[in-house]
């Protein structure tokens, strides 16, 4: 299976929305992605995983990755309407509670800023 990245510009935020099978494959294709747009100072990323089928630990540790590099750069990670299967994965790694997550790529992109750290 293949996997299809897109992003899209809102305001300040990126959306990335990916599609397809995330595993060990298929991970380096949206790591490339994610560390093109680093490069490019985006910082405040929001992942649409409405079309993410099936994510494996490799796929998780993109994320995980993006975050720590986005939480280095004070941006943000979060993540959209992830599919059930997807959604389960995340709780089981216990990554639901470090990455954020939300029903919808609307309601990620409007949520509020979390607090600075003190």
């Amino acid at each position: 299976m293949s996997l299809t990245v897109h992003t899209e510009e809102r305001g300040d935020v990126v959306v990335v929305s990916v599609a397809g099978e995330l595993d060990m494959a298929t991970a380096p294709q949206l790591q490339d992605q994610i560390t093109d747009l680093l490069e490019r100072g985006h910082c405040r990323l929001v992942f649409d995983l409405a079309q993410v089928s099936f994510c494996d630990s490799t796929g998780l540790s993109v994320f995980v990755r993006a975050k720590n590099s986005c939480d280095d750069a004070n941006g943000v990670v979060r993540l959209a309407a992830p599919q059930r299967g997807v959604l389960r994965i995340l709780e089981v790694s216990g990554l639901v509670e470090v990455l954020q997550t939300y029903p919808s790529v609307d309601e990620a992109v409007a949520a509020p800023e979390p607090a600075p750290a003190d």
